[in-house]
């Protein structure tokens, strides 16, 4: 497997496309074993995709386009300027509460951060702005969509890593709601420093509130639908996601209205172009992972940090670094399906739940989106904004800090990640 990740890596700098470059590195493993069919490299991507549980991928991705071009955005962004316009840093704080709201509609941060550079991005530059600032703070706050369901990251994780998707998704709800507040909480440190302004001169009343709340009811109660059904046995999360698509739909065409054929034919389009990206990838992890089990990697891992360190915490931040360190330069989805293998048995081993681990795992990669040299959220808001990238870089590096913060109160404090999904499902 040596061989395999040199290649890889090699091919990465070379700027070869990720799928490529996973199948290609894959290939290299049955040309150093003569004796394994090579017929098994046309069978792997096949074999990889017939997997029921991971239909629900592409199901969330549509349902989340479909949501955003319903019109719940238009009225979820109405909401949060309500609810955070005030403060000070007004505009960063409706950034914050807009991509928890998204949280229960996209799933996808990339998703989340093209929306918000587009839409917020040009108001904060107008109030004052500076423009590193606001990329990063679009693109951080796009984190919480990723972490509240439905979240891909975590279908992906438990599917691969047999792990109750339920209780990810319940566990993700307070997960990220803590990160909602931290992140608020820094906002607020930041806006008061820098002498940031309120977007709106004064507080929202509560029949203005009111009214938007029910504007917005159908996209703030879907979480709850999603995850009541998964509880009672209703649907499978596969199923789920067939649900958020027709949701998505009849909100669209019958209650808001926004919906038509024309919208409807555009976002067909673009989720295809997503999920096809998304499913390749997926579909040729099988021939880069084939040789994981055989020559052992979980296994000699697992010893090999365990004769540095025993303890629980000390192990965590070693996967912690490992995860940083991958999500720099793949593609999060990715990650996710090559290193949860590897690492669950570790995990196991030292006693950390892997609901919690699955949480941490998804936050943590994730952030890869926002940081050099392949972050994918991170060039999309600085292209949107016109924002410098070494601007960028300055203004993220006491976001980084945050986003690890939040990550060791989740693992200092795990009674409270484990609460709820303890609580619905025993």
């Amino acid at each position: 497997m040596i061989l395999v990740v040199i290649v890889f890596m090699i091919l990465l700098m070379v700027g070869m496309p990720v799928g490529f470059s996973i199948a290609i590195s894959g290939t290299m493993f049955f040309l150093q074993h003569p004796e394994l069919p090579i017929s098994t490299i046309v069978q792997l991507p096949i074999s990889q995709t017939q997997n029921v549980a991971l239909l629900a991928v592409p199901l969330f991705i549509f349902a989340g386009s479909l949501m955003n071009s319903s019109g719940i955005t238009s009225r979820l962004i109405k909401l949060s300027m309500q609810l955070a316009g005030h403060m000070k840093g007004g505009m960063a704080q409706v950034s914050v509460v807009l991509s928890t709201f998204m949280g229960g509609c996209s799933g996808s941060s990339n998703a989340d951060a093209a929306m918000e550079s587009r839409i917020l991005g040009p108001e904060m530059e107008r109030q004052g702005y500076p423009k590193g600032f606001t990329a990063v703070v679009i693109g951080f706050t796009s984190l919480i969509t990723s972490t509240i369901p439905p979240s891909i990251g975590m279908i992906l994780y438990g599917t691969v890593g047999e792990v109750s998707i339920g209780r990810l998704f319940t566990a993700g709800i307070v997960a990220g709601l803590i990160m909602m507040f931290i992140m608020m909480l820094t906002v607020a440190i930041i806006a008061r420093v820098r002498d940031f302004k309120p977007a709106r001169e004064t507080k929202a009343r509560p029949r203005e509130i009111f009214s938007s709340l029910k504007e917005t009811i159908w996209a703030l109660i879907f979480p709850i639908v999603l995850l009541g059904s998964l509880r009672f046995g209703l649907f499978t999360p596969t199923e789920v996601g067939a649900f958020a698509c027709v949701y998505a739909l009849v909100i669209g065409f019958f209650v808001y209205k926004d919906l038509n054929y024309e919208i409807l034919v555009k976002t067909l389009k673009e989720s295809i172009r997503d999920i096809g990206a998304i499913m390749f990838m997926i579909s040729m992890s099988a021939i880069f992972g084939y040789g994981i089990p055989m020559d052992k990697i979980p296994q000699k891992i697992t010893v090999f940090i365990i004769g540095i360190t025993s303890n629980p915490i000390l192990v965590m931040v070693i996967i912690i670094f490992f995860l940083v360190l991958f999500g720099m330069f793949m593609e999060g989805s990715i990650v996710i399906i090559l290193l949860t293998p590897i690492f669950i048995p570790l995990v196991n081993s030292v006693g950390v739940d892997l609901v919690l681990f699955g949480v941490i795992v998804c936050v943590v990669v994730t952030m890869g989106i926002l940081t050099p040299p392949v972050g994918i959220a991170m060039y999309i808001v600085c292209g949107t904004l016109d924002c410098k990238l070494q601007d960028y870089l300055i203004e993220c590096i006491p976001w980084v800090f945050v986003v690890l913060l939040i990550v060791a109160i989740y693992m200092s404090i795990p009674d409270i990640i484990l609460f709820l999904p303890n609580l619905l499902y025993g």
